[in-house]
């Protein structure tokens, strides 16, 4: 079996080596990342919820960028809330600044109690560009 190719981008936060998991793991043509919290560099949740979900954003960005893909090659996407009823109106807002136009990739948004202390958090697969 293959050894896991795992994808570290630059100033990662502390949440990796303090729970012990990778940012991503290519195999072939897909990149599989996991799931991306608003993170400040210490690991500690940003407070404000909007800017918690951009942060989030933010940090799944590094690594896409990391493994040589942007948001276009996003294929499936699954966020998990806490309050999802009354967080949904900013996560909204932030995704239509990063997600772009249609087709737009799977999503799949889950409702949970616990994200070790943070409120949003979210983890895609995405398909790694052929380099020219």
């Amino acid at each position: 079996m293959a050894k896991r190719d795992a994808i570290t981008p630059a100033n990662r936060h502390a949440l990796y080596e303090k729970h012990r998991y990778s940012a991503a793991i290519r195999s072939g043509d897909l990149l599989f990342v996991s799931g991306q919290v608003g993170s400040r560099a210490d690991g500690s949740p940003e407070p404000d919820f909007e800017q918690q979900v951009r942060l989030a954003f933010d940090n799944l960005a590094n690594v896409l960028k990391t493994a040589g893909c942007t948001f276009d090659d996003v294929i499936d996407v699954t966020t998990f809330h806490t309050d999802p009823a009354n967080q949904f109106d900013a996560i909204m807002t932030v995704r239509e600044t990063v997600i772009g136009d249609a087709p737009y990739p799977n999503w799949t948004a889950v409702g949970v109690t616990w994200l070790a202390g943070f409120d949003f958090e979210i983890k895609v697969v995405a398909r790694i560009p052929e380099q020219a």
